[in-house]
């Protein structure tokens, strides 16, 4: 049971089901089961704990528990997931994992960096300067993404004057951000996977964090979170910040997991796991144009230990937004309706 991608589901009845249940069995309307405590979730994540578990999310199912066919599906698909119904579920599901052992320095996992740059040629010197050299060794993979100004050539010229540097520089085939990621990351030789947004807004000298959470294990999913710390004055415009606490309040309810900033760029992962995201992208869609998205929902999917990250987000110092406010938030509220359907009502 040591393996790091051993699951374990836990199926318990609620206690409030408990006099309900034992009536049915006197009435022979249910099928008798062997005497038996009623643990409630905190008493089974305790015995997991000792166990040498750590519980990854829990949620409820079952508000319905007759078949009758339009009152079961509504109830069970719809109400059963939402407050306060939830609370009245028959049944707590309990998703764990093993607890973290980390690697020793022999393991060491290579990483690789992924750089979206689009109209950035003002921030490409600062980030060979500044991006830190982690694990047994680390690769610089931008992808550049149809600029107006010379990022591609600032690039080049940056990838001649470094030659310390591992690096590959691709021109991108398609359009949107995620579309840029998606690129980069079939390109990268690396086993851990890095989003560095090439405006510089999230420092690059805070990577050693996110590397270190994967590397020892607490974590399989390292997310960026710009609402932590105090921002610059300009760094987050107001309704972009309301819009990010609303979007990160629907979305932690929808993964099950407490995810605060779903749009900050910086998102680390395991090559591995997101080789398994992509050969099941079909099952989301692939409409995502940042990438968020895409791996949030992926990595929910495979049952993955997602930990937020603070950050001190920044200003820019160089170029302008490539974030779209109305046209951008529009999608995100489509991308909650269809993850509804994916996630919750299934």
């Amino acid at each position: 049971m040591s393996e790091s991608h051993t699951r374990i589901i836990i199926n318990t009845y609620s206690r409030l089901w408990e006099p309900a249940l034992s009536l049915a069995e006197r009435l022979k309307l249910a099928t008798p089961v062997l005497h038996q405590n009623w643990l409630t979730v905190h008493d089974v994540n305790g015995l997991l704990g000792l166990a040498g578990f750590e519980t990854i999310r829990h949620w409820q199912e079952v508000l319905w528990p007759f078949a009758t066919p339009l009152l079961r599906g509504f109830f069970n698909r719809g109400l059963a997931h939402v407050w306060p119904f939830r609370h009245l579920d028959l049944t707590n599901f309990i998703l764990a994992r093993p607890k973290p052992i980390g690697l020793t320095q022999r393991e060491l996992p290579s990483v690789s960096v992924i750089i979206p740059a689009r109209n950035e040629a003002g921030n490409i010197l600062q980030i060979f300067a500044r991006v830190p050299r982690l694990g047994r060794n680390t690769e610089l993979v931008f992808v550049e993404g149809h600029s107006h100004d010379n990022t591609y050539e600032a690039i080049e010229q940056a990838i001649a004057a470094h030659p310390d540097w591992k690096c590959q520089l691709w021109g991108q085939t398609g359009v949107g951000k995620g579309d840029a990621v998606r690129e980069g990351f079939t390109h990268a030789t690396g086993e851990i996977l890095m989003i560095l947004d090439a405006d510089l807004t999230m420092p690059p000298e805070d990577l050693p964090r996110y590397y270190q959470v994967l590397r020892t294990g607490q974590s399989e999913f390292a997310n960026g979170v710009r609402l932590v710390y105090p921002m610059e004055g300009e760094a987050m415009r107001f309704l972009n910040l309301v819009g990010n606490r609303f979007f990160s309040l629907a979305f932690s309810w929808l993964l099950g997991q407490p995810v605060k900033d779903t749009l900050c760029g910086t998102k680390v992962l395991w090559k591995r796991d997101y080789d398994l995201i992509a050969a099941n992208r079909a099952y989301f869609g692939d409409f995502d144009p940042f990438g968020d998205f895409d791996l949030l929902f992926g990595a929910t999917k495979l049952n993955l230990k997602i930990v937020d990250l603070p950050i001190r987000y920044r200003e820019r110092t160089y170029g302008a937004t490539n974030i779209h406010r109305w046209k951008h938030g529009w999608l995100l509220f489509k991308m909650v309706w269809f993850a509804l359907w994916r996630l919750k009502f299934v």
